[in-house]
């Protein structure tokens, strides 16, 4: 294999790919990316963890040989990303080495063999639609923060992908640690109807988002009930999905919480952070006093004391206390882009609902604290 290529392409590239492969492997074809220089003067890496896999497509200043070998990915990526702007990168591979020249810098790597580096087997994927990357941006967004990080509870460690109908077609993304639920709702795409319900791992989003920053226009879906794939325009991300069932999360979905409180987001939040600042770590936990239009928020610590706010937000009904964790709460806060954020409450030990409006796609739910 020789080729050439601009620095940025390959950096680029590799950013994407490098990702995906984990700092410490048992398997060490595990730590490589696969470099395909093809006759057609594109080159293609590909990089996987077993679970996850991602490829890209780019254009070459030259393809003089084709072929194919695997490399470290993080020394390549750790090569390039040190090289002057705009330089060339040459890359030669033959008996077990590959050549990286740029400039004046020249490197001599070790390589494993393409045959040895696992592609994981797709299969069918009935499924197929197309998504908005913004719509896709924003499903992720605002739920992923409510991924669970809780390993017992793996069916939790993903965002649950699923349709269905209310009023009209939907498709509905939710998350939750069982202490919070996010769900975002958008209209269904033309193709997905049908569609088995899924369980996206946490890995896989996260990869997904960052190759989302890069994308515009719409993003291909195709999906089984084990794999998913992503098509984001020069890159296509493979990933296989969690073997598990989610929760029923209709049923923590509160639908009788009759004191609304209206208020600003972005003041609350302030007032919540402000507060928590002597909280302990730990619990975390925030009281809210509600009377008529007065909202007090206070915590107590006993080893550092007393905080408490008073924030202005709309509440006419009859007044009572409750308790959150304040991250918790200021993460959904973080999420509400409006001006002002409805809070349904139903008392101190009921799940509370928040949200935009009732024409909103986002909606939470926060279950308080004792304090």
């Amino acid at each position: 294999m020789k080729a050439t290529i601009e620095r940025a392409n390959l950096l680029r590239s590799l950013g994407h790919v490098q990702s995906v492969v984990e700092r410490r492997n048992t398997i060490p074809i595990l730590s490589n990316v696969l470099i395909e220089a093809l006759s057609d003067g594109s080159m293609r890496l590909m990089a996987t963890d077993l679970d996850l896999q991602i490829n890209e497509t780019m254009e070459a200043a030259s393809v003089e040989v084709a072929g194919s070998t695997t490399v470290s990915a993080h020394t390549l990526f750790d090569i390039v990303r040190k090289l002057p702007e705009g330089t060339q990168v040459s890359l030669t591979a033959s008996d077990g080495k590959m050549q990286v020249v740029a400039a004046r810098s020249r490197y001599s790597l070790n390589t494993l063999p393409r045959d040895d580096f696992p592609i994981i087997a797709e299969g069918e994927l009935p499924t197929k639609f197309e998504l908005p990357a913004a719509t896709l941006r924003q499903m992720i967004d605002k739920t992923r923060f409510a991924i669970s990080t809780e390993e017992t509870r793996y069916y939790l460690n993903g965002i649950f992908l699923h349709v269905g109908d209310d009023g009209q077609p939907v498709l509905k993304a939710a998350a939750t640690d069982g202490h919070r639920l996010a769900r975002v709702t958008v209209p269904r795409p033309e193709g997905a109807e049908g569609m088995p319900d899924i369980i996206i791992p946490r890995k896989c989003v996260a990869e997904l988002r960052k190759l989302l920053d890069e994308v515009e226009g719409t993003v291909e879906v195709t999906l089984s009930s084990t794999k998913i794939r992503f098509g984001l325009g020069t890159a296509v991300l493979t990933s296989k999905l969690i073997d598990g069932t989610f929760p029923d999360y209709n049923r923590v979905i509160p639908t009788g919480n009759d004191k609304i409180l209206k208020i600003d987001p972005k003041a609350f939040m302030s007032g919540v952070d402000r507060v928590s600042t002597i909280a302990l770590e730990k619990t975390r936990a925030v009281k809210m006093a509600l009377e008529p239009d007065r909202i007090t928020l206070s915590v107590t610590s006993p080893e550092n004391g007393t905080a408490a706010e008073e924030v202005s937000g709309e509440y006419g009904s009859e007044g009572f206390e409750i308790g959150f964790n304040a991250r918790y709460l200021m993460d959904i806060l973080s999420q509400i882009e409006s001006e002002t954020v409805e809070v349904h409450l139903a008392d101190a030990a009921a799940p509370t609902l928040i949200r935009e409006n009732d024409k909103s796609p986002a909606l939470y739910v926060l279950m308080p604290m004792r304090v």
